[in-house]
């Protein structure tokens, strides 16, 4: 059965990671009073996510401000509800809201889900904030991404403390 989590001005939504650099897994978490909600991400769905999300709120103008930023770890226990396969951003001009939704990977091939049927398709988790909220929610993503392993100056590739062989370098250990 189609489980969908609907957060409506939640009052917390974050990306944060558990485990070393390099080891780490991406949890988009959502609470709203004692629900929470984690579905887990890949490093890259987590920064475009972050990425699109600014250049969504540019796009339609949103009103400007911006909430703190909320360093705070993520809530715990931390119970994966899902793993994202794919990830959805809109705007509602009408209530001046974005709405974020992950979508569960699902073996039966399934339209774009429809907001209003609920019964088929897969596990989703919509979120409906702020334009503030969202400011906040995209830089710290943002900065959560980037507190991984630093990139090689040469092929870009993340470097391990013990260094990497740098497709670049012919191979060669950087």
């Amino acid at each position: 059965m189609r489980q969908v989590y609907v957060h409506e001005e939640p009052d917390r939504c974050v990306i944060g990671t558990v485990g070393a650099p390099g080891q780490r897994t991406f949890f988009l978490q959502v609470r709203s009073g004692s629900r929470v909600n984690a579905v887990v991400l890949e490093k890259e769905q987590a920064s475009l996510l972050a990425d699109r999300l600014l250049a969504l709120l540019a796009d339609v103008e949103a009103p400007p401000g911006q909430s703190p930023r909320d360093d705070a770890p993520l809530d715990t226990p931390i119970e994966e509800d899902f793993r994202a396969s794919s990830l959805g951003l809109g705007w509602n001009s009408q209530t001046d809201r974005v709405i974020i939704e992950a979508h569960a990977d699902t073996e039966a091939e399934v339209d774009v889900p429809d907001l209003e049927d609920d019964s088929e398709g897969p596990d989703t988790l919509r979120i409906r904030m702020s334009a503030a909220d969202a400011r906040a929610f995209a830089a710290r993503a943002q900065a959560v991404v980037s507190a991984g392993r630093p990139p090689c100056p040469f092929c870009e590739l993340p470097l391990d403390p013990s260094g990497h062989i740098c497709p670049r370098a012919n191979g060669y250990r950087r």
